[in-house]
C-alpha cells in the first residue's frame, strides 16, 4: 500500500509543472517588462549620473575646481533624493510620472521613478570612484599640460573604468529588487507576477518560480559585470 504522502507529493509535482507551463508566456512577459525597466533606467542613470558625479568630484575639496558652497548645495540635493525609499518616491512623484509618460501604472510609469532614483545613486558612485584614484594621477596629467576636460575624459574616467563597471553592476542588482517592489502598485514585471500569483492567489509554487528566475537574473548580471570589470582593468 502506498503512503498517502507519496501519493500527495507525486500528485503535486505534475500539477505545478502544468501550472508553470500555463503561465509561462505571462512569466516571460513579466521578465521582459523587468528587463525593459532596467535597460531604460540604468543607461539613463549612467548617462546623466556620470557628469553629475564628475561635477560633484570637481567641486569637492579634492576636485579640479573646489567651490564649497556650490558643492554643498549639489551634495545635499543628491543626498535628498537618495534618502527616499523607492516605494515612497514612486508614490510621491505620481503627478510628475503622469505628466512625463501619461500614466501611473505599467512598465513606463515605473521607469520614471527608477531613473530618478538611480541618477544620484550612480553619481555618488562616480564621485567616490574618482576620488579613490588619489591626486597623483591628476598632478601627473597637469604636469604634461592636460586641460581639465582632458584630465576628466582621458585620465579620471579611464582609470576609474573598472570600478565604474562594478558600480553599474551593483546598481543593476539593487534595481532588480526595486523593480520588483513596483509590483505592489501595478507596475508590471516579475515582482507584479509574484505578488499576483503568490500573495493574492496563494500559488506558492509560482511565486517560488518567479523568485528562482530573479535569483538567476541577479547571478547573470553579477557574473557579466565582474567579467567586464576584469577585462577593463589594465592591471590584470
Amino acid at each position: 500500500m502506498k503512503s498517502p504522502w507519496i501519493v500527495r507529493t507525486a500528485g503535486k509535482e505534475p500539477a505545478l509543472l502544468e501550472r508553470i507551463a500555463e503561465v509561462w508566456p505571462e512569466l516571460l512577459a513579466a521578465l521582459g517588462q523587468t528587463g525593459t525597466m532596467l535597460l531604460v533606467a540604468i543607461p539613463l542613470a549612467v548617462l546623466i549620473g556620470t557628469p553629475l558625479g564628475v561635477l560633484l568630484y570637481s567641486l569637492g575639496p579634492d576636485g579640479l575646481g573646489h567651490k564649497p558652497r556650490l558643492h554643498r548645495v549639489l551634495d545635499s540635493l543628491v543626498n535628498l533624493v537618495r534618502s527616499f525609499p523607492f516605494l515612497i518616491l514612486l508614490i510621491a512623484i505620481i503627478p510628475f510620472t503622469r505628466f512625463v509618460v501619461g500614466t501611473t501604472i505599467g512598465t513606463a510609469a515605473v521607469i520614471v521613478p527608477l531613473t530618478i532614483n538611480a541618477i544620484p545613486y550612480f553619481a555618488r558612485f562616480v564621485e567616490q570612484n574618482i576620488t579613490a584614484l588619489g591626486g597623483g594621477v591628476v598632478e601627473a596629467a597637469r604636469s604634461m599640460g592636460a586641460t581639465r576636460g582632458q584630465i576628466v575624459r582621458d585620465v579620471l574616467l579611464v582609470e576609474a573604468r573598472p570600478a565604474l563597471i562594478s558600480s553599474v553592476t551593483i546598481m543593476t542588482v539593487s534595481f532588480i529588487s526595486y523593480s520588483a517592489m513596483a509590483g505592489l502598485v501595478g507596475g508590471g514585471g516579475i515582482g507584479d507576477f509574484a505578488i499576483r500569483y503568490g500573495y493574492y492567489r496563494y500559488e506558492t509554487g509560482l511565486m517560488l518560480t518567479a523568485i528562482v528566475l530573479m535569483v538567476l537574473l541577479v547571478q547573470a548580471v553579477q557574473l557579466g559585470g565582474s567579467w567586464l570589470s576584469r577585462r577593463a582593468d589594465k592591471r590584470l
